[in-house]
């Protein structure tokens, strides 16, 4: 079997790094056009363009600004043309103790959320318009292990998020599949990725590998293989699932 994404055009958010920058140099092997967003890293983020080719382009926005992400699909559209399918990977966990000063945490609470959440929201709003006058598409969500089995203190705003991203997932899959739209989430456990460098910083490695029932942590390309199998048309029947890759530490 093969994955064949040719002549497919996919965004994937948060790409100029770790899970997402896998995610995006597995579909350009598979053969699509990947249009890759960034926040800040835009050096990065062209680079990856460039070296990926098949007219793989980068696109900045900030997504905790609703008026940007919805501008980010529409540009994405106008610049490669109709969208085959999108994958929501961008996020931010920001480590913040519950005595935290009640402004302090709610601005980090209502950043984690505009990010992880109300974003995803937004994209998969347009997406579905989008699918809906083109045919049909796929949609990959990035949730989290902390989604179902929570997470510490600290990154309470981080799960109540990724939550929200399993919720919208299943919502989409299960009222527009008729429209031949798919939805499906992945909950990665701990990765080796800079955006999981606090926790590392926080409670050290062997914190994370003594959680897990394998010898090593995850790294982003255990993820991305199953992000195109699931863009690729040949799970479609799974849609609404969630596949968790978490190196068995949470079993669901």
């Amino acid at each position: 079997m093969q994955i064949d994404l040719s002549g497919k055009a996919i965004l994937v958010t948060g790409a100029s790094r770790g899970i997402g920058q896998a995610v995006a140099t597995t579909l350009a092997q598979c053969g699509a056009t990947v249009a890759i967003h960034y926040h800040s890293q835009q050096e990065t983020a062209e680079a990856l363009a460039q070296s990926l080719g098949q007219g793989a382009r980068a696109f900045q926005a900030n997504l905790a600004q609703p008026s940007e992400v919805a501008h980010l699909f529409d540009t994405v559209v106008d610049t490669l043309g109709p969208l085959h399918g999108i994958v929501n990977n961008a996020g931010i966990a920001l480590s913040t103790p519950l005595d935290t000063e009640g402004e302090a945490w709610l601005e980090t609470w209502q950043r984690t959320l505009a990010v992880n959440t109300t974003a995803v929201g937004i994209l998969c709003k347009k997406a579905v318009a989008h699918f809906i006058d083109q045919g049909g598409g796929r949609i990959v969500n990035i949730a989290s292990r902390a989604s179902f089995r929570g997470d510490t203190p600290e990154y309470l705003a981080y799960a109540a998020s990724k939550a929200g991203v399993v919720a919208i997932t299943r919502s989409l899959a299960r009222n527009f599949g008729k429209q031949n739209i798919k939805a499906f989430d992945i909950a990665p456990g701990f990765t080796r990725t800079d955006m999981a460098q606090d926790f590392m910083e926080e409670y050290g490695e062997d914190y994370a590998l003594n959680d897990i029932a394998l010898g090593q942590l995850t790294e982003p390309q255990d993820i991305a293989p199953t992000v195109a199998f699931l863009l690729s048309g040949l799970a479609d029947h799974a849609t609404g699932t969630t596949i968790h890759i978490n190196a068995g530490s949470y079993v669901h």
